[in-house]
């Protein structure tokens, strides 16, 4: 799993104000539209957990907004008081508004929706935006944007770090679609890993350069002093960017690279033929607490083998619905609900004695396939 030194900072800092990169969204959305161009036609999008100021979803859509097909725009905002910034200015987007009420604003959040050429220009974008204050903070489990999220038909947005299980759940017990950014410890969370299993979660159809984001985020983060590299944290074009790792998109959109096959050598192949050393020199081992054989690289999973496989996680990048199914964890609760209750070295996940040692191994906690039929 990621070590997410940055993402637990941010945690601690009680901060969440971690902005997506326009380039970034531009790429995944691209992705679906590709598999599908109808794939956010006549559909209504909201932004929930957004600053429509600044945010980058939303600058994306509406400037797209024609493009897309899209039947309503809407993005909501915290106030300003609830998100506790360091350094809160106002922008001229708000100051030259008629509306614009610095105590409202401090208290209330906004809400920004996009539906039609508000201005005549003969199309509709971002300066087709009209905006008002919520009659509260904005909280996205508040019931107006509950009862926004209700009119939605997708929802898109970097939801807070923080908050992420609750923001999955409050999306998922609506029966939306979604597209979200969240970090890859996230498919071991034992509420969101059913989900993965079950195929109502997947990942998203492109990956972060490195595995990791730069996102947008408060200067007033930025201490040299604390930082263990310099290039995980820096100023570029004015703006404070700040890398996460092991962050992705979870979705359940369609997308093409979730329907490509992977392409495997058949067990005696992988042995003969194969790159990976261990698997050279152990074999194919069968686990000691489950009945499965453990693989310990996507590469090696043969093709040819019809029963259980305890494999890396990073089988989800990867993964296609019709060449396989999840089967469950070997971890945590997780693991009991499979079977796997024989505990070692403290740890329940899957275990099996090396043939080099005689002694029981244990691997990192892997997820259970198996190869359809």
């Amino acid at each position: 799993m990621a070590n997410n030194s940055n993402l637990g900072a941010a945690k601690a800092a009680k901060n969440d104000e971690f902005y997506t990169q326009y380039a970034d969204i531009q790429k995944e959305i691209n992705a679906y539209l590709e598999y599908n161009p109808d794939t956010f036609r006549n559909k209504t999008v909201l932004l929930p957990c957004d600053d429509p100021e600044w945010s980058n979803f939303t600058r994306f859509f509406a400037q797209n907004f024609e493009r897309l097909g899209l039947k309503r725009l809407i993005s909501t905002s915290y106030a300003v008081e609830s998100k506790k910034y360091k350094n809160y200015q106002p922008s001229l987007f708000e100051t030259e508004s008629p509306m614009f009420d610095i105590d409202k604003t401090r208290i209330k959040g906004k809400i920004f929706e996009l539906t039609h050429d508000t201005n005549q220009n003969g199309r509709i974008d971002i300066d087709d935006l009209e905006w008002n204050y919520l009659e509260g903070d904005g909280d996205f489990r508040s019931k107006e944007v509950c009862k926004l999220r209700d009119e939605a038909d997708i929802i898109v947005t970097n939801p807070p770090f923080s908050l992420f299980r609750e923001f999955v759940t409050w999306i998922v017990d609506a029966g939306k679609q979604y597209l979200i950014i969240g970090n890859i410890n996230a498919t071991h969370y034992k509420d969101i890993f059913p989900l993965i299993r079950d195929n109502k979660m997947w990942l998203g159809s492109s990956y972060f350069n490195g595995g990791a984001a730069f996102f947008i985020a408060d200067a007033s983060l930025y201490d040299p002093s604390k930082m263990s590299n310099q290039k995980n944290a820096f100023f570029q074009n004015g703006q404070f960017l700040w890398r996460v790792n092991g962050v992705r998109w979870f979705t359940n959109l369609d997308h093409g690279r979730r329907h490509e096959p992977l392409r495997l050598m058949t067990m005696k192949d992988n042995l003969r033929y194969g790159k990976n050393k261990t698997l050279r020199e152990r074999g194919y081992v069968h686990y000691d607490n489950y009945d499965a054989i453990d693989i310990p690289s996507i590469e090696c999973i043969p093709s040819d083998y019809q029963g259980d496989m305890g494999v890396p996680d990073s089988i989800l990048e990867k993964y296609c619905p019709e060449q396989f199914e999840i089967i469950g964890l070997g971890a945590g609760d997780l693991a009991k609900e499979i079977g796997i209750t024989k505990n070692y070295r403290g740890r329940s996940d899957l275990a099996f004695t090396d043939p080099l040692t005689n002694k029981p191994s244990c691997p990192y906690s892997r997820i259970l396939i198996r190869k359809k039929q």
